[in-house]
């Protein structure tokens, strides 16, 4: 199985050892992974800010370099979103090249929902830790991502801590929380609150924007102590960097 890895370009240029951590889980349910070199953007910073011809560049680049694997995979909702949802039902629908990205689009997983549901890992114990799961919006609203990152800290050892307003937005939204700063803060300063409140000494996620977003304002707080992890690090038992 020939599975294309997306890193995507936060994970390539702030956070690296997600990426590592999600090769890791692939290549231990023996798949053969692929990583293009020249991978960059699916395109979502564009595609929200308007710049539609720009994303259409960036997804024909994805496409070109996907589009000879038998999947392909990304440890983010987003980005996934992105791909399976923005590219398709908007940018290329009713054009000479929706097929193409509709043909992407359905081996297109983001990573939890194909461990889960095409790989159907076994998960070794990596953690006794007490964790809180923050829902990015693209992943839950965009293409159900709920169960699968919990399926998998639970077969991982990890005690769920559910905190209150777990589906609700942590303030990044990408260019929101640059436009929209205040309501980005306080936004972010009520998921900090309901972090706390859980119990949990660990907050996972599964995409990175979210996780900086809320780790930045832990830290201007005074949280040092509260660690924060994209759940492909937990569960492969990557979290030290």
């Amino acid at each position: 199985m020939k599975v294309g890895l997306f890193v995507t370009c936060l994970v390539d240029l702030v956070r690296p050892n997600i990426g590592f951590a999600a090769l890791k889980l692939l290549e231990d349910a023996d798949c053969t992974v692929v990583v293009p070199e020249s991978q960059t953007c699916c395109g979502q910073p564009g595609y929200n800010s308007g710049a539609r011809e720009i994303a259409k560049t960036l997804a024909r680049k994805v496409l070109n370099e996907f589009q000879d694997c038998d999947y392909i995979v990304a440890p983010s909702g987003s980005c996934s979103g992105q791909m399976k949802v923005h590219v398709v039902e908007d940018l290329f629908k009713g054009t000479p090249e929706e097929a193409e990205f509709r043909a992407l689009a359905a081996k297109w997983y983001e990573l939890s929902d194909f461990l889960v549901k095409v790989l159907k890992v076994e998960i070794s114990h990596m953690t006794d830790d007490k964790v809180t799961y923050h829902d990015s919006c693209s992943g839950l609203r965009e293409i159900n991502i709920k169960s699968q990152p919990r399926f998998l800290l639970l077969a991982a050892g990890a005690e769920i801590r559910e905190m209150a307003d777990c589906e609700k937005c942590c303030g990044f939204g990408g260019t929101f929380s640059i436009k929209l700063g205040e309501i980005s803060t306080r936004m972010a300063e009520n998921k900090c609150v309901n972090i706390h409140q859980s119990g949990a000494d660990v907050l996972v996620g599964g995409d990175l924007g979210c996780l900086l977003n809320i780790e930045g304002r832990l830290r201007r707080n005074g949280d040092m102590k509260t660690k924060v992890y994209h759940f492909a690090e937990v569960v492969s038992g990557m979290t030290e960097r």
